[in-house]
């Protein structure tokens, strides 16, 4: 039997990177399990697996604090980095 845990992060852009929203996804055996959205600002459960992983993330304002800067830190960053050869692109 084969377990898999991986993570996926996203960044998605509204009027170029005028609003900008992260999420990082948590997944176990293809299922999601805790996500956070910087929408939101906090790490959400989706399963009861989640739960405990959740309540520790958001325990942690070291770990909050980096998910939240996320936006501008990872999203903007690497915006700025690929726009002139996929934005821009003519």
């Amino acid at each position: 039997e084969v377990f898999q845990e991986y993570g996926e992060s996203e960044c998605q852009f509204f009027n170029g990177s005028e609003r900008v929203r992260f999420v990082d996804r948590y997944i176990y055996n293809r299922e999601l399990y805790t996500h956070f959205d910087s929408d939101v600002g906090l790490y959400v459960a989706d399963t009861p697996l989640g739960v405990p992983q959740a309540e520790y993330y958001n325990s942690r304002e070291d770990v909050l604090e980096d998910a939240r800067a996320a936006v501008d830190t990872f999203c903007r960053h690497n915006y700025r980095g690929v726009t002139p050869f996929t934005v821009e692109r003519k």
